[in-house]
């Protein structure tokens, strides 16, 4: 059975398509990199399609695209992508049954690694 990495809302789909044609890029990418307050953070940016890599998971929204990196893929699985709109303020919600905590900010989470 093959599984998809993450699952886009139609509120996520739009934002990325909307991003990649404001931007004028052909991805949004979403990788983890360590650091932050929990242990991981997800760091936002944008790949053009010669950046992206054999093992990259690329997701198509249509008229735009989002990208996952190969190292980022084993802790994304199962995850839902949905874009919240809020009188103060406007972000990507990541829904990711991996995250074992998270801090409050919503940017940072840590996930447990056994052996």
């Amino acid at each position: 059975m093959l599984m998809t990495v993450l699952t886009l809302t139609n509120k996520a789909k739009l934002k990325v398509q909307e991003l990649c044609a404001s931007n004028s890029k052909f991805a949004v990418k979403l990788s983890l990199k360590g650091g932050g307050c929990a242990g991981f953070s997800y760091d936002w940016g944008f790949a053009d399609q010669s950046e992206i890599q054999q093992g990259d998971e690329l997701i198509s929204c249509d008229q735009g695209n989002l990208v996952v990196d190969s190292a980022s893929i084993m802790f994304l699985l199962g995850t839902e992508l949905d874009y919240v709109d809020e009188v103060f303020g406007s972000h990507f919600d990541i829904r990711n049954p991996n995250a074992k905590s998270s801090c409050g900010c919503g940017e940072s989470v840590n996930f447990e690694m056994s052996a």
